[in-house]
């Protein structure tokens, strides 16, 4: 299998200085970038005083401990000190300061600038990593595949991949869920938005993509210290990149020339399509960044989502019956539960930690001055967590999402603004797919405990969410 691939990445056009010119350019002076001069400590939120290497560190890689534990310490809003350069990040946990954060002028509340230490992977055109004109150009060329007609379409073929890879677990078996939902969600990134369809292709490409998936905490702090690159684990982070971003460049070559372009509906052909209709094409450059970033913000998070919630629905046998109930049903109160499921799992167990802008001139933020270049953001961790807005919040309840929702600024796994996630429908009603699939098929039980753990900014099951699958009796399946 190896073999069969490197000749086919032989056979397709060299890309790797492109990789290479990119993260040389994006590692090490974009991180920070806002804040060139260090922000004294004076005046700021409070925070601890350790070493920064430390903060940083801590804040990757033991997220659930250090949220909690600095919110119990330093109360509703503090301040943490990141690498390279010591640049302070403030934390807000109010809901009334998550709406300031995000009703703030973009023009001056930069959130591309915030997300810099993605920029190596993601590339600078990347919808994450623009800010002012370049974002809102980027995100209007990137709405209409991402409107209510195209997921109504998409909504076909993920619902076929899922029932596909439910149809094939074997019964009575302990299985990480984590595992087979990243297999799902990667099947349908590459159809559904890569639109790739050959299967050799296909072949290559996955392990490639799951090597850009799982970076560790410790290669991404490496992007602030550009001379790593050439060791390691960084040095395999850009060979592996190379080699999928060359695939991608080819793969968007060809579609530029498809016969049957103006047919097809995965995303890739929507953008190009688009990008022709409006005078306004996208470079293979800018396509390529896109891509990757609809790729890793779409992937994994959601695949951990519907981990987390089969692991709960495991552990709760009446929940477990709601749920087959809905899943086995095809009305709008169906949906709505299956969406309700989603939800709660996104809050119980949030797969992103912290949404942030870095200041571009100095602000006032829940009533504290801040200067130019420090970076804000509400802890999603500890909002998603405050019993006064989430009753009982280490139950997993999914009620709470039907009729009256939590209030506003309460539950914010997608952001809010003009930065919400523009794939948020995309992924909530995926979620609802791919449960139904699941549920109508089997019924899940829950065998042992699970605990988060950090894999590269998102956070995942540490033993994938195992749960024992047994095949459902055909006669209580309703359709």
């Amino acid at each position: 299998m190896a073999t069969s691939q490197n000749a086919l990445l032989d056979a397709l056009p060299e890309t790797g200085e492109l990789t290479e010119e990119r993260f040389r350019r994006m590692s090490g002076a974009s991180v920070g970038e806002a804040g060139a001069a260090r922000v004294a400590p004076q005046g700021l939120p409070p925070g601890p005083r350790w070493p920064a290497l430390v903060q940083t560190a801590a804040l990757l890689r033991f997220r659930h401990w250090m949220h909690p534990y600095l919110h119990r310490t330093y109360g509703d809003v503090f301040t943490v000190r990141l690498v390279p350069r010591a640049q302070p990040l403030v934390f807000f946990t109010r809901p009334e300061h998550t709406k300031e954060i995000f009703a703030a002028d973009p023009e001056f509340f930069h959130a591309g600038k915030g997300n810099a230490i993605l920029g190596p992977i993601m590339g600078e055109h990347s919808l994450l990593l623009q800010d002012g004109a370049d974002h809102k150009r980027a995100r209007k060329l990137l709405m209409p595949a991402f409107n209510g007609a195209a997921l109504r379409e998409y909504r076909f073929l993920v619902t076929d991949l899922a029932a596909d890879e439910a149809a094939h677990w074997p019964d009575g078996v302990v299985l990480r869920s984590l595992d087979r939902m990243n297999v799902l969600t990667l099947e349908v990134i590459l159809r559904v938005v890569f639109g790739v369809t050959d299967e050799s292709r296909l072949a290559a490409m996955r392990p490639r993509v799951n090597a850009t998936v799982d970076i560790s905490p410790a290669v991404l702090l490496g992007w602030g210290y550009p001379r790593l690159q050439r060791f390691g684990p960084w040095r395999r982070t850009v060979q592996n990149q190379a080699e999928l971003d060359r695939l991608i460049y080819a793969e968007i070559r060809e579609r530029r020339s498809a016969p049957d372009l103006a047919e097809r509906s995965d995303v890739l052909s929507r953008l190009i399509r688009h990008g022709v209709e409006e005078g306004d094409e996208l470079s293979d450059t800018e396509l390529r960044d896109q891509l990757i970033t609809l790729l890793l913000a779409g992937h994994e998070t959601t695949a951990t989502s519907l981990a987390w919630a089969l692991y709960e629905l495991g552990r709760d046998p009446e929940l477990l019956r709601r749920s087959q109930a809905a899943a086995d049903g095809d009305s709008a109160e169906d949906d709505a539960w299956l969406e309700a499921v989603m939800k709660e799992s996104m809050r119980l167990h949030p797969v992103i930690p912290m949404v942030v802008r870095t200041l571009m001139r100095p602000a006032t933020v829940g009533g504290v001055d801040l200067p130019r270049g420090v970076t804000v953001g509400p802890s999603i961790i500890v909002t998603h967590q405050k019993s006064e807005h989430h009753p009982d919040p280490d139950a997993f309840r999914p009620e709470r999402f039907l009729g009256q929702n939590p209030p506003t600024n309460t539950w914010i796994p997608f952001g809010g603004g003009v930065r919400r996630c523009i794939g948020a429908g995309f992924a909530q009603m995926e979620g609802v797919a791919v449960l139904r699939e699941v549920l109508r098929v089997h019924d899940v039980a829950t065998p042992v405990d699970d605990a988060p753990k950090v894999r590269n900014i998102t956070s995942v099951p540490r033993d994938g969410a195992r749960v024992r699958v047994s095949r459902r009796d055909p006669a209580h399946i309703s359709r």
